[in-house]
């Protein structure tokens, strides 16, 4: 029987392609220098970034000053940008979403989060509408692992007090979050409801695919 069902955040959840996106080549056109010389940064420190060892404040500061680009004008505009774009991606979600986790709660099934994600993220999220229906959240920066690392996976479970066959797990494939679920035992399920937007979107036939949202519920007496 699944009694949780745990979630990846970014494309799973919400998604960036339906509110204006703020990274690197749009970071680099504000700051003035070509994409390639602002990712010998910014994609160096990406790493370092998801496990929470820096911050995108440090981050922007070492890229503006290694270019003679610093103002705090300049160094405020980013900052303030790239979190009010993270920010805005929780008002455009998929109409299905609350009212799926509403059905998941009403079901008596605990619900998770794990993410990869950056500081700056992990505050929005916090903040967010979604964030209150989680019984347990593993988030990448926080921790200090992250996915496909199996340490994350099971920090999970054991906050939900859940073992991986009774976890269905919700994600859009990226960092080999299925294959990695898929290995401790969990049942792993791809969600392909953002894929129409997202032009770095892979289906992978050998997971089972949900369409929307709202099919997610009917995966729960399958299992």
């Amino acid at each position: 029987m699944i009694k949780a069902v745990i979630f990846d955040m970014f494309e799973t959840l919400i998604t960036h392609y339906r509110s204006p996106l703020y990274f690197g080549r749009q970071i680099a056109a504000e700051v003035g220098i070509e994409e390639a010389v602002f990712r010998d940064v910014w994609d160096t420190t990406d790493h370092a970034r998801t496990l929470g060892k820096t911050t995108l404040e440090e981050t922007i500061e070492l890229v503006l000053k290694k270019n003679g680009r610093y103002s705090e004008t300049l160094y405020s505009s980013i900052i303030r940008k790239r979190k009010e774009t993270k920010t805005e991606c929780f008002r455009h979600l998929h109409p299905e979403i609350l009212p799926m986790l509403d059905a998941l709660r009403a079901s008596g099934r605990k619900i998770g989060l794990i993410t990869n994600c950056y500081l700056e993220e992990s505050g929005v999220i916090r903040e967010s509408v979604l964030f209150p229906y989680f019984d347990a959240v593993c988030m990448s920066c926080e921790l200090g692992m992250m996915k496909p690392d199996p340490a994350i996976y099971c920090r999970c479970m054991d906050e939900l007090s859940v073992c991986p066959e009774e976890c269905l797990y919700v994600g859009d494939g990226g960092s080999r979050e299925l294959e990695s679920a898929r290995s401790l035992g969990m049942h792993p399920v791809q969600a392909v409801w953002y894929f129409d937007r997202n032009p770095q979107a892979i289906r992978n036939p050998a997971f089972v695919q949900a369409e929307t949202p709202s099919a997610l519920p009917g995966f729960l007496g399958k299992l």
